[in-house]
């Protein structure tokens, strides 16, 4: 949960503001003066400065001067400490992973980019789980969480099902386990989401739909910010709908899945390539070259695939209604380059009277790291509690 409670006593109300001003600097992505903090939190210039002053000693934020506009008295930044909390952040991927670190306000920095070539997942699984612990032993105790990404549903901790690796019911957070630090694994494309909506090209838009493409295709709506994670926490599948009527038979057990059409393995079926489950990256990025080299035949599966994109997403639109679409993945890619392709499919699938104003579609504004900034979000949530504030103050300086 993003809230922070209130508080009775004034060592209860002394946390509450911390954390009050602590998320708000986080929310604002460093970027927001104390006065502009103080402001919008409601605080004394007085408790303020305290507050700052008392995130400072705890190495949890620390001003830096602002760029200078205009005249007139200089101003700070309520930003990340140096030396101060980080999370871990992992964006597993069929074929290989990435693990970055993010600062309080979002900022992320590669550390580990590696392949992977077996499938079993507790193989998989335990590899990464030595490349976290290898960089937890790097990092030390600055690292307060670890947030995982990974492309198939989960629930409660474990991989629901990634049909195409056969990958089911796999219990990757105690695989995963870091020590005493708490591991929180979401799906790829929900987290993507969570990030364009916090720091994104959705970032204040009340309902939005964001879509992620990569081999496949998910998504997720998102409501003030936060994606809606279904009853058993599984939302999101977008790909897994039947909305384009194709008869093509999915791993997943199901006819017609949109996803069969859209990513990565569409555009190496529409050009006849060797098709093999969790790989054919490389292959994809060259079937996109091709056609901007002007290729016939990968112009003509670039076209196929991004109008399959194109009708679902107005499929989804006509029944969601967001006021926004964005695109990280393949699916900007696809977007770019088959602009009047997509256009034309998007426009035809709607509704009459969305078709005067149309909600736009948009790329990513957050480039390759949408997903390990959303799963950064995920440990920043489970540290910006009074709980994650009171461990760290009370641990080792």
């Amino acid at each position: 949960m993003r809230a922070v409670t209130g508080a009775t006593t004034s060592g209860e109300l002394r946390l509450h503001n911390l954390l009050r001003l602590l998320r708000a600097a986080h929310d604002r992505g460093g970027e927001a003066t104390r006065s502009e903090l103080t402001r919008d939190l409601g605080l004394a210039r007085g408790t303020a400065a305290v507050l700052v002053a008392d995130l400072t000693d705890a190495r949890l934020a620390q001003e830096r001067p602002a760029p200078q506009r205009a005249r007139g008295r200089p101003t700070a930044l309520l930003g990340p400490h140096p030396d101060g909390p980080l999370a871990l952040a992992v964006d597993l991927r069929e074929d290989g992973w990435t693990i970055a670190t993010a600062e309080l306000g979002g900022a992320v920095a590669v550390r580990e980019e590696r392949p992977h070539a077996v499938y079993p997942p507790e193989a998989v699984l335990g590899g990464l789980a030595a490349a976290i612990d290898r960089q937890l032993a790097d990092l030390g105790s600055r690292v307060v969480g670890v947030g995982v990404a990974i492309p198939g549903p989960i629930r409660d901790g474990r991989v629901v099902d990634i049909p195409h690796l056969s990958w089911r019911d796999v219990p990757a957070a105690d695989i995963l386990r870091a020590g005493a630090l708490p591991v929180l694994i979401g799906n790829d494309a929900t987290l993507a989401g969570l990030a364009e909506a916090r720091r994104g090209a959705l970032h204040g838009t009340a309902l939005g739909l964001h879509l992620h493409v990569d081999f496949d295709l998910g998504g997720a709506l998102l409501v003030d910010g936060d994606p809606l994670h279904g009853a058993r926490g599984t939302a999101g599948e977008f790909g897994h709908m039947p909305l384009l009527g194709s008869g093509l038979r999915c791993d997943c057990g199901t006819t017609g899945c949109w996803a069969l059409q859209v990513g990565a393995t569409a555009l190496l079926r529409a050009t006849g390539a060797r098709l093999e489950p969790g790989r054919g990256r490389a292959d994809a990025a060259r079937i996109l070259a091709r056609a901007a080299d002007g290729d016939p035949g990968c112009t003509a599966a670039l076209d196929e695939v991004a109008r399959a994109l194109g009708t679902g997403t107005a499929a989804l639109v006509n029944a969601l209604d967001p006021q926004r679409v964005t695109l990280s993945g393949l699916g900007t890619r696809l977007h770019a380059q088959a602009t009047e392709a997509f256009a034309d499919a998007y426009r035809d699938g709607l509704m009459a009277f969305h078709r005067d104003r149309p909600p736009p579609v948009l790329p990513t504004a957050l480039g390759t790291d949408a997903i390990l900034i959303g799963a950064s979000e995920l440990a920043f949530d489970a540290f910006l509690t009074p709980e994650g504030l009171t461990a760290w103050t009370a641990g080792p300086a």
